[in-house]
């Protein structure tokens, strides 16, 4: 029985302890394999590709020189890669991508299979490219291929080291380095790429400049190999969901193929019989007391628990200094509920930065609270990118697509006039029948003049001042914090809460009041979280005078 079948068969039998989401690709796989259609498995091509390592890779590191011997799980994987092909023999798998915990055999991986599209893959002149945040991340793969090809007397002879690549001659194919944020990225000819830690990478535009740079080659192959991070609604979460709707048959993608391991429950992290479902390589490649070691800290250190349930388990987390955790403030529920009546609030920028927008709405009977969101950004901050030529966009957020998707709106110049917001709640009025009953506001960036223009509009008591600061915010931001953990504010999953929310810390003085900050780096904007304190803060003063307004509050599609 080839390595193939029998570990995604084992899996399937429960002879090896794994994830939902690896049963399931199992399933797929082993389907594909006993009634292949378009595709069919051709086992002297799979095998061609895990012999190509075991021959010729060496290890980089440790027993340096030692043969590579793939693991049953590795050599799996990379049949399935290359295991389907057409009648033409070419490959149905154009990108793969593979989740697993830290020291997992990820950059000894990507080093041989690397090696193994320059040499071993039929094309000519095939482009490699390691690619990750920095160069110095992307080396790590280029530096194992490197150590693989001095250890390997056949290798050596036919490979050599450039200035900048790792060049075959007999196909005239190389392998390079590359860093995200590189500028020289355009006209790439790529038959094979690799995006080494994909969680750490925060913009989606080389992800997509990629796959479009294989456009001209008969069978690329993006591979991407990654850990879980602390960076969220980046590119990792939007292929992570994508994985998970191409295994759940939502999305349909033959060409797609993941490997997610992670535990399936957070109370499995300190099961040790769970581990394996995140560590495939538990036991032989990640040693079971290192693991044990670092569970041990997390339960005798907190602050170092979010580290191990994301890096050691692939579980979402948000760091400890976090207002709130990943599964409280995580919320997907979309609702289409009709009301009347909303409580506003928003926090302007001075300069460049973000600025954001509230209605929030309850009813009778209902302890859910329901947002309406927007933001607004300055038309320079986009245009100094265009500038620059730099493809990382400021914050490293992808602003560019949240406008195309109408979570945020542009401002001409280069700062946004504060009127947007009466603007904005005078568009929901005007043609969604949502009138503001109060807003919430820092009066230290409200001038007179715009005042009086909300109240002309609103109605002469509408403008409540929230006062920045622990006196003020210390209880409404205990209590939101509540109405999170119950699940109850439906943001209706929009992107940019999300990442306002994720980013929001908490600071308490010696007398337990809180206060809502951001981290040192002025990247992490926490604007929309401050907007919707300031509207909960007037929900809750006001809160008898409002809920019964919307007591007709109309459910037109229902919540979902």
């Amino acid at each position: 029985m080839i390595e193939f079948e029998k570990y995604f068969t084992e899996i399937l039998d429960n002879k090896i302890v794994a994830c939902e989401s690896m049963k399931r690709v199992s399933e797929i796989l082993l389907e594909q394999y006993a009634n292949p259609k378009e595709y069919r498995f051709d086992a002297e091509i799979a095998k061609s590709h895990t012999d190509f390592i075991e021959r010729f890779c060496k290890l980089p590191t440790g027993k340096i020189g030692t043969p590579l011997k793939l693991e049953l799980f590795q050599k799996a994987r990379f049949q399935a890669i290359f295991g389907f092909v057409d009648d033409n023999n070419l490959r149905q798998y154009n990108e793969c991508l593979i989740i697993e915990g830290r020291k997992n055999g990820k950059t000894t991986e990507t080093g041989a299979i690397e090696l193994d599209g320059l040499i071993n893959d039929g094309e000519g002149a095939p482009q490699i490219y390691n690619i990750a945040t920095m160069l110095e991340q992307a080396k790590l793969g280029f530096n194992a291929c490197h150590k693989m090809i001095r250890q390997s007397p056949h290798l050596r002879k036919h490979i050599r080291k450039r200035a900048n690549d790792l060049y075959f001659s007999y196909n005239m194919g190389f392998i390079k380095a590359l860093a995200s944020n590189s500028n020289s990225l355009d006209g790439l000819d790529v038959h094979m790429a690799v995006i080494d830690e994909l969680a750490a990478i925060k913009n989606r535009d080389i992800y997509d400049l990629i796959k479009q740079a294989m456009g001209a080659r008969s069978q690329p192959l993006l591979f991407c190999i990654t850990t879980n991070g602390f960076v969220r609604e980046g590119i990792f979460d939007k292929q992570y969901d994508y994985a998970k709707d191409v295994l759940s048959g939502k999305a349909k993608n033959k060409r797609f193929l993941p490997f997610i391991y992670e535990l399936d429950d957070p109370d499995e992290w300190d099961d040790e019989k769970c581990w394996i479902k995140a560590n495939p390589g538990i036991g032989t490649i990640k040693k079971f007391k290192f693991l044990a070691e670092m569970v041990q800290k997390a339960k005798d250190d907190p602050s170092f628990k979010p580290t191990v349930l994301v890096k050691d388990f692939n579980l979402k987390q948000t760091p400890e200094t976090a207002w709130l955790k990943w599964e409280e403030l995580n919320n997907e529920t979309v609702s289409n509920i009709k009301f009347d009546y909303a409580i506003g609030g928003f926090d302007a920028a001075d300069s460049i930065d973000l600025n954001a927008a509230k209605a929030i709405c309850m009813r009778p009977g209902d302890d859910n609270i329901y947002v309406r969101s927007m933001y607004w950004i300055p038309q320079s901050v986009l245009d100094e990118q265009a500038r620059s030529g730099n493809r990382r966009e400021r914050d490293s957020a992808p602003y560019s697509l949240w406008v195309q998707q109408g979570y945020m709106r542009i401002c001409p110049g280069n700062k946004c006039d504060k009127r947007i917001f009466l603007e904005w709640f005078k568009e929901l009025r005007d043609t969604e029948e949502l009138y503001v009953s109060f807003i919430g506001y820092d009066p230290w960036h409200i001038d007179d003049s715009l005042l009086a223009d909300f109240k002309a509009e609103f109605g002469a008591n509408c403008m409540i001042p929230v006062r920045q600061g622990v006196i003020t915010l210390s209880q409404p931001m205990k209590e939101l914090k509540a109405d999170f953990q119950g699940h109850r504010v439906i943001y209706n999953n929009n992107p940019i809460d999300k990442w306002c929310l994720y980013n929001s810390r908490e600071k308490r003085d010696i007398n337990g009041n809180t206060q809502i900050v951001k981290e040192l780096d002025r990247t992490q904007r926490i604007d929309g979280a401050v907007a919707l304190l300031c509207a909960y803060k007037v929900l809750k003063d006001k809160l008898g005078q409002y809920i019964n307004l919307n007591e007709g509050a109309d459910e037109q599609d229902g919540t979902v």
